[in-house]
């Protein structure tokens, strides 16, 4: 399998996990006393989603390439 033809692969992989699953429509963001606003949720509720389409992505590639 040459770079293009991967490239190819990881792309239509990483779309098929994006599409599989549903991601968070709406994220919250705090603001303490001192009007600091808190994005740890936001961010915490992002990573999560992109760790889980990373993973599906990553299975889904390495079983086409065995």
């Amino acid at each position: 399998m040459n770079e293009k033809e991967l490239v190819d692969l990881v792309e239509a992989k990483m779309k098929e996990a994006y599409e599989s699953s549903e991601h968070p429509k709406k994220f919250f963001l705090t603001e303490n006393g001192r009007g600091v606003v808190d994005g740890g949720e936001m961010y915490n509720a992002l990573l999560s989603d992109m760790m889980e389409i990373t993973k599906k992505t990553l299975v889904a590639v390495l079983k086409e390439c065995k």
